[in-house]
């Protein structure tokens, strides 16, 4: 993963950029993960969840139950600025996170952030006490001072299809954004609430974009008995597919030029930053140059990787080819039976004292068993060493084994 040196003056214009960035929608973070009641914190331009009622006045006290509902929605906030949905679409955010080679980010500065900012009276060893109760995706250092993602960023995958279109909000009032996320939250978690603009105008549409963590929320919006209806009027809905289907109908596009339509509303929603390509565009060869028509001579990339120097392809981006990788028996380790998620620190940490260079982790959220690669082929004692320091992951225990040679045949440069 590339990585910025970022300096406070850089943050700050990087920051600036970002506040007057102009685009179609308006992103809503992570929402609860019980079902949030209709009345929401009133607030314009509000992302964080609509999971509590909003106080009336600063001074009134709060009960535990009220302080527990604040605690969970600014732990849910932060989990969204870190979330596969925002962190790598957001340049700010990213250039934070690839400020440290650890990915920490200073808890003071996203807590600065505006959609924090009616927490600060609680103070910051209150969010960093519920971060750390409450959060299953960050963590936070031992000084308290730092915050990050328990795993590393992977690119989203079927949020078009864990997607909706709903229409028939009416005119922008404050504080309608939160009351969207608790609307939405009624039938499932969401990654994101994403109210559609006029791009010159930047005048609510009276529409939005959901994307559901899961498509039995889908399934349970679009198929609710009675319709979803808003201020007693029934809203418009389909899914984001259908809406897509819709509209180049209408425009009456065909051929490339659906397919484009399709491509571009399958993605990830959103115009500007991309840290997948930004990585990938580093990778690729910047240096292509035409000279009286012809490409002018490319520059060969080298990869040396246990004792192999390995040219890397240009053809997705960067690659290595099969036949040029001589598979290294003992460089690897293969780890099964795994529930639930796995943090990479659980594999790195308890390695770091044996092997200087940190292995590279390969692990798939969801799945039961991953890979770790290392700079070398290791003796029986470095393996027998992995196995004894760690026998659990998720709390479950673990069998390591040597993976087969054919199981991953192209390397990623």
């Amino acid at each position: 993963m590339a990585t910025v040196a970022a300096s406070a003056e850089k943050l700050a214009e990087l920051k600036a950029e970002d506040a007057q960035k102009t685009g179609e929608e308006a992103t809503a973070t992570v929402p609860p993960s019980e079902p949030a009641p209709e009345k929401a914190d009133a607030g314009e331009g509000s992302s964080t969840e609509g999971a509590s009622k909003a106080k009336e006045t600063e001074d009134v006290p709060m009960s535990d139950a009220d302080d527990k509902d604040k605690a969970l929605r600014a732990v849910r906030q932060i989990e969204f600025y870190f979330a596969d949905s925002n962190l790598p679409y957001d340049k700010f955010m990213w250039t934070l996170h690839t400020a440290n080679p650890e990915h920490w980010v200073p808890i003071s500065t996203v807590s600065s952030f505006k959609r924090m900012r009616e927490f600060s009276s609680a103070g910051s060893e209150w969010l960093i006490s519920s971060l750390r109760a409450m959060s299953d995706t960050l963590e936070v250092d031992e000084k308290g001072e730092n915050v990050r993602r328990k795993t590393e960023v992977t690119e989203p995958k079927g949020q078009f299809e864990r997607s909706i279109y709903a229409k028939g909000f009416g005119d922008e009032i404050p504080g309608l954004q939160q009351k969207l996320e608790a609307y939405f939250n009624q039938y499932g978690r969401t990654s994101a609430v994403r109210m559609r603009r006029v791009d010159d105008t930047k005048l609510f549409k009276g529409s939005v974009f959901v994307e559901f963590d899961d498509m039995s929320s889908v399934e349970k919006f679009l198929n609710a008995d009675p319709k979803p209806t808003w201020e007693g009027k029934e809203l418009l809905i389909m899914s984001k597919e259908a809406y897509c289907e819709m509209k180049i109908k209408e425009k009456g596009l065909t051929g490339k030029a659906a397919d484009l339509r399709r491509q571009s509303m399958a993605g990830t929603g959103r115009k500007g930053f991309n840290a997948f390509k930004e990585m990938a565009a580093q990778k690729g060869d910047k240096g292509k140059k035409k000279a009286g028509g012809k490409d002018a001579a490319k520059r060969q990339i080298v990869l040396e990787f246990l004792g192999q120097k390995l040219p890397v392809s240009e053809e997705d981006g960067g690659s290595i080819k099969e036949e040029d990788f001589t598979y290294v028996k003992g460089a690897s380790l293969k780890f099964d039976g795994v529930e639930g998620d796995v943090s990479f620190d659980e594999i790195k940490g308890p390695l770091k004292e044996r092997f200087p260079r940190a292995p590279f982790v390969q692990y798939n959220k969801g799945d039961t068993w991953g890979l770790v690669g290392f700079d070398k082929a290791l003796s029986e004692d470095e393996i027998a060493y992995v196995k004894e320091h760690i026998k659990t992951l998720g709390s479950k225990e673990v069998t390591w084994t040597l993976p087969d040679g054919k199981r991953r045949r192209t390397n990623r440069a």
